[in-house]
């Protein structure tokens, strides 16, 4: 078979599906190759992972046999079968990327939180779908996907293997700070990671205590590496927005202001996150009142 490859959002990030299809096609003697809309093919996926909010498919696949698109900027399903999914990734269509390792050790989420998907596409329970060694052979660092891997039952098992791997390893999809204990610190600490990062999304959640049991057990120092995401304009209000950056940097953490369905957004929380956001002034002008231009158009940062 001739075989059309097309990732709808551009390749700035490798697709994983694709990988993957493209490995178990490659193994079945089927040529592969990227969509180009001159040529004739018997199948042509298109793999989508992002909504039209960030990627619009303007694509019209009319030379091939057979169209099949999928993913989660489509909705739900189909989901890969069950021999492709545990196929070794083809990491040769994304060479530019070829220095990391990408896939997942769980699925799923117990959280359910309204502004994100996973829960209701990968179901309401974190599982085990994989071992590292099924997309990672060797290389320096691996981008893990997970949406909550300490949820798991198998993490400290799965953490094992991050940590043996001897990779440096970027945890993605951030790590979830109310399921820190000393037993999984203990394994997070022998994981090498440039920087770890969590969540407060919630506004109403108090997870300072949190925080700081996780200053208490980390072995890293710099609070440049541990970083938090903090959501707006989602169920909160601006002053719950900077109570949590302001406490966050107050603990040592290093904030990062996502805003939810950001054209929607008050002026004032856009400029919160560019104060936030860029780190030097976020350090140097300690305080958000001194950010924002006044009424008499006295300060210019914003």
């Amino acid at each position: 078979m001739n075989i059309g490859l097309l990732d709808v959002d551009g390749h700035n990030w490798p697709n994983l599906c694709l990988m993957k299809l493209s490995a178990w096609h490659k193994a079945r003697g089927d040529c592969v190759t990227w969509w180009d809309p001159a040529g004739r093919y018997d199948r042509v996926y298109k793999s989508r992972v992002f909504t039209d909010t960030y990627s619009r498919d303007s694509f019209a696949v009319t030379n091939a046999g057979e169209v099949i698109q999928g993913g989660t900027g489509y909705g739900p399903g189909p989901d890969l079968p069950d021999e492709v999914e545990h196929s070794y990734p083809d990491y040769s269509i994304y060479p530019q990327f070829s220095d990391a390792a990408y896939g997942f050790l769980s699925r799923g989420c117990s959280r359910n939180c309204g502004f994100c998907i996973v829960s209701g596409k990968e179901g309401r329970q974190s599982r085990r779908v994989a071992d590292l060694s099924e997309f990672w052979d060797g290389q320096k660092e691996i981008k893990l996907l997970d949406a909550n891997l300490l949820a798991c039952p198998d993490h400290e098992t799965l953490l094992s293997q991050l940590a043996q791997s001897g990779a440096w390893v970027d945890f993605t999809q951030g790590l979830d700070i109310r399921l820190i204990t000393p037993d999984n610190m203990a394994l997070l600490n022998r994981v090498r990671t440039k920087a770890v990062h969590f969540a407060w999304d919630d506004p109403t959640a108090d997870l300072i205590p949190r925080f700081r049991r996780f200053l208490d057990l980390t072995n890293i120092r710099d609070p440049r590496r541990r970083l938090v995401y903090v959501l707006t304009n989602y169920n909160s209000t601006h002053a719950q927005d900077l109570y949590r950056v302001t406490a966050l940097r107050d603990l040592g953490f290093s904030p990062y202001v996502m805003v939810y369905e950001r054209p929607s957004a008050p002026k004032i929380t856009r400029q919160l996150q560019r104060w936030v956001n860029n780190r030097r002034i976020f350090h140097t002008v300690k305080q958000f009142a001194d950010y924002i231009p006044t009424k008499t158009g006295g300060n210019s940062h914003a």
